[in-house]
């Protein structure tokens, strides 16, 4: 058992692309920052602060974004994706090229367009695609304003090739999304070798952080495209200048920030990214590659169909498979129900082991099925 997972006993973790552990260091911080809140109130507010500016130098490193003012601390991807969908300045006549296959965050806030500003909302089948990217490219032409993509699908799996689709997007001048949830924290990401102009991403799953969290990262050329649908105190340059009667909006992504931040989350995702960036995404990604390629190997021998890619290249760390013929609702179930905590997705059952997964939870996992 790793010492920073100390989970009960015949418990087995299969589900971090759904809602992840907290690692033993980010529940030590939230107790610390509960009894500071208990013992003193507000007295160490600006060192909470500190805390805050230094979770965006973690999440910059993450993401490998140019600067820590790049990066907004939103409260989920979906407000993130939000403030795109209505900040950008669309013509009737846009689209929006987005899979067919995404999760309802990526998708609903861009059908939500159609109605309202007259925008395409165009998806695209990836499903049974020989070539993904392909598939995303022909389907923009020149009303294309935005292609917004996972970069893992959360149902198969499936890992798109981000820098091809970037670069697509860049000669056709067409603005690329990427939500990264099912990638950051698994695996390394590039924003500015995928060309990345927006990125966002919950702390809850692969970032073994708390929900309430998220990071949102805007490419610093195109802030200002970016209209602002909600305002507050802690969204303005002059922050802290409280009798100020004139303001303008931060310079920064914290522009996207109307109000107080979350700071007991921002204690515990700041503890995560220590642990996740300590161990290395390097190390973290082999680990998690590995348990992937063990488990593909052990389900087709037990008869199972795997629906998710099995070429490394276009996986992360989620498995999703099926046997032809069984209920696979009812074995997720089963599965729940004896302590193997995983998801039914995409028609089968998904498992998602991170990085300090034992060998044993896998074998277990393995042998009741």
């Amino acid at each position: 058992m790793h010492p920073e997972f100390p989970l009960e006993p015949g418990l087995i973790h299969l589900n971090h692309a759904a809602v992840g552990p907290w690692p033993r260091r980010t529940a030590e911080a939230v107790h610390r920052f509960a009894e500071a809140n208990l013992r003193a109130g507000s007295r160490d507010y600006p060192a909470w602060t500190r805390e805050e500016t230094r979770l965006r130098g973690l999440l910059a490193r993450l993401i490998n974004a140019p600067s820590p003012e790049d990066i907004a601390l939103l409260k989920n991807t979906s407000e993130a994706l939000s403030v795109v969908a209505y900040g950008l300045d669309w013509v009737r006549g846009d689209n929006v090229v987005f899979p067919r296959e995404e999760f309802p965050s990526n998708r609903l806030v861009w059908e939500s367009l159609e109605p309202r500003f007259g925008v395409e909302a165009r998806r695209v089948d990836l499903a049974g695609a020989v070539d993904p990217e392909a598939a995303l490219i022909e389907a923009m032409d020149a009303n294309t304003r935005l292609l917004s993509v996972s970069a893992v699908q959360y149902a198969s799996g499936l890992r798109l090739d981000l820098e091809r689709l970037g670069a697509a997007c860049r000669k056709r001048d067409v603005l690329f999304c990427v939500d990264a949830i099912q990638q950051l924290g698994a695996l390394p990401f590039d924003a500015q070798a995928c060309h990345a102009d927006f990125v966002a991403a919950d702390g809850h799953k692969w970032m073994l952080g708390p929900e309430g969290l998220a990071v949102f990262y805007v490419r610093a050329g195109i802030r200002d495209w970016l209209k602002l649908n909600q305002f507050g105190w802690h969204m303005v340059e002059a922050l802290g200048d409280y009798d100020r009667t004139d303001w303008e909006p931060a310079a920064s992504a914290r522009r996207f920030e109307c109000g107080s931040p979350n700071m007991l989350a921002i204690h515990a995702l700041a503890a995560s990214l220590d642990l996740l960036l300590e161990t290395g995404l390097e190390n973290i990604a082999e680990s998690i590659s590995g348990k992937i390629s063990y488990l593909i190997d052990s389900l087709e021998s037990k008869g199972f169909d795997i629906l998710t890619p099995k070429a490394a290249a276009r996986r992360a760390g989620i498995l999703t498979f099926r046997r032809p013929g069984q209920d696979m609702a009812a074995l997720h179930q089963r599965l729940m129900a004896a302590g193997v905590l995983c998801a039914h997705r995409g028609g089968g059952v998904r498992f998602s082991p991170h990085f300090y997964t034992p060998q044993a939870d896998l074998d277990a996992a393995l042998d009741l099925l």
